[in-house]
């Protein structure tokens, strides 16, 4: 049976986000905390990237890739919260047709590129550790420059197909999404095709991308927590560890809140439709929000240089006035 000739995308110009369709009461209490963890994200991450931009102490690989992340950190934010919380306050819930796929897009790529800049600072840090003479010879400001090509390249491009075959759909089931965001699920959900072949990719690049890091990941603490067990100097293995920890756990947490998420859409007929949704926001603003504070908390180069740019910035205001 064919489809009238009105089933097709050039019938849909916009959808119509739903957020959290069983407790709509909830969102304008609900804007608060999610805008004070925006404000945090977007003001933690800016102040990051511009004391490490100052100080010339941090013009370091290291830091060359902590800035990396916390830019990723700032366009997911930038992509998810200002749409989130103008339909909390304003109930501007339509997106355009385009503006739907291209978030989609962002949401993919940004955050595979975030788990493959997690992986690049595993290795640094196992450079550092078990090869410490041969770190400013591998660990170069070149080799930055090569990787972040290769995670905008190797994400940006393999993510590519998920928002392509999704726009490339049939909607016939009305635009509602029952989402706050354009995921791949919620929106393939209104076509009236078949989506198998959408929802195959997306879990098989997604689980490639993010479980090659993840193994990659573990192989480099592996590495590293069998050179540390092998030093016998007093404090020294303590201080090795501790130019892990703040990597360490901003991964740990990454991948707890991705497995939560993970695991609450498997198990979405056993619980309440909205908890994925929330979980999907969080997953987007919470990590953002954390990455620069546990860096700037744990290490002390980056303490000590938001100090000194902030007296700077005092200093230049005083001598204004």
């Amino acid at each position: 049976m064919t489809l009238p000739s009105n089933y097709s995308t050039a019938s849909i110009s916009e959808f119509l986000l739903i957020c959290f369709p069983n407790f709509q009461n909830w969102q304008h209490w609900l804007s608060l905390p999610l805008s004070l963890l925006f404000l945090l994200a977007m003001g933690a991450n800016a102040i990051l990237l511009i004391t490490i931009w100052l100080e010339a102490a941090l013009h370091q690989p290291m830091y060359y890739l902590l800035s990396l992340l916390s830019l990723l950190d700032i366009v997911l934010c930038l992509t998810v919260l200002p749409k989130v919380l103008a339909i909390f306050w304003f109930d501007f819930r339509l997106i355009s047709f385009s503006a739907c796929f291209l978030q989609m897009y962002i949401m993919n790529s940004f955050l595979t590129m975030e788990s493959c800049t997690f992986t690049i600072m595993a290795y640094d840090r196992y450079v550092a550790i078990c090869h410490p003479l041969r770190y400013t010879t591998i660990i170069t400001e070149q080799f930055v420059v090569r990787a972040a090509i290769f995670i905008v390249a190797r994400n940006g491009l393999l993510t590519m197909p998920i928002p392509i075959l999704s726009s490339r759909l049939r909607y016939c089931a009305g635009n509602m999404i029952k989402n706050c965001i354009c995921t791949n699920m919620s929106v393939s959900k209104l076509s009236c095709d078949d989506i198998t072949f959408n929802q195959l990719y997306q879990f098989v690049i997604g689980w490639t991308l993010l479980g090659s890091d993840l193994v990659l990941i573990v192989l480099s603490y592996s590495f590293i927590l069998k050179t540390v067990l092998r030093i016998k100097a007093e404090g020294a293995m303590a201080k090795a560890l501790g130019t892990c920890g703040s990597h360490f756990i901003l991964i740990l947490f990454f991948s707890t809140v991705l497995l939560v998420l993970v695991i609450t859409n498997l198990a979405r007929k056993r619980i309440l439709p909205d908890v994925p949704i929330l979980l999907n926001i969080l997953h987007h603003l919470i990590p953002p929000a954390l990455n620069p504070i546990v860096y700037g908390v744990r290490t002390k180069e980056i303490k000590q240089g938001i100090q000194k740019t902030v007296e700077k910035v005092v200093r230049s205001i005083m001598i204004e006035t």
